[in-house]
């Protein structure tokens, strides 16, 4: 378990992250794209994945900046969709979805929020570790650190799917990137 005295360091791409949404003029479609959930996790916006990078205005055009959890993520399409379908029932129509590879994106840019919600929906978050440290993981439902890994991956590539040995539920786990 990690050591509740020591306070993570904010990475410095998802510190700037934050510092775009706070300081932008845009603040009414920021607030209207939290609307918008990850198509493969529903209880989690893109914003608290981590994935919504910047909204911009060239124009009358939103150019919308967003980083796939993995370069490979078959739900990019659905996500940009999903963000151009939000926009253009508010009136936006002429809006644009900006895939961003670099910096690539981090299990460290998703909110507090965004791990509370993957474990109220039964997905153990990504936790804390990394290096040769082992990741520690908690069954989602009762909490117990008696699980095993089934598989290395889960219902998608970026989760691998654990049982917990107490409750006996299968449960994804999200994988620390």
């Amino acid at each position: 378990m990690a050591d509740p005295a020591i306070i993570p360091a904010l990475p410095a791409e998802e510190y700037e992250r934050r510092e775009r949404r706070v300081n932008s003029s845009l603040q009414s479609l920021w607030d209207l794209l939290d609307a918008v959930k990850d198509p493969e996790i529903p209880a989690v916006s893109l914003w608290e994945m981590g994935i919504l990078q910047d909204i911009a205005m060239q124009g009358d055009r939103v150019i919308v900046t967003i980083t796939p959890t993995y370069s490979g993520c078959p739900a990019m399409t659905v996500m940009a969709e999903d963000v151009l379908q939000a926009l253009a029932d508010a009136g936006y129509a002429d809006s644009e979805v900006v895939t961003r590879l670099s910096p690539a994106w981090s299990t460290s840019w998703m909110s507090e929020e965004a791990q509370d919600k993957l474990r109220e929906y039964g997905i153990a978050p990504p936790g804390q570790g990394g290096g040769n440290e082992p990741v520690e993981v908690l069954c989602p439902r009762c909490h117990s650190d008696e699980v095993r890994r089934l598989s290395e991956f889960g219902s998608t590539a970026c989760k691998a799917l654990y049982q917990c040995s107490a409750c006996g539920e299968p449960f994804d786990h999200f994988k620390p990137i």
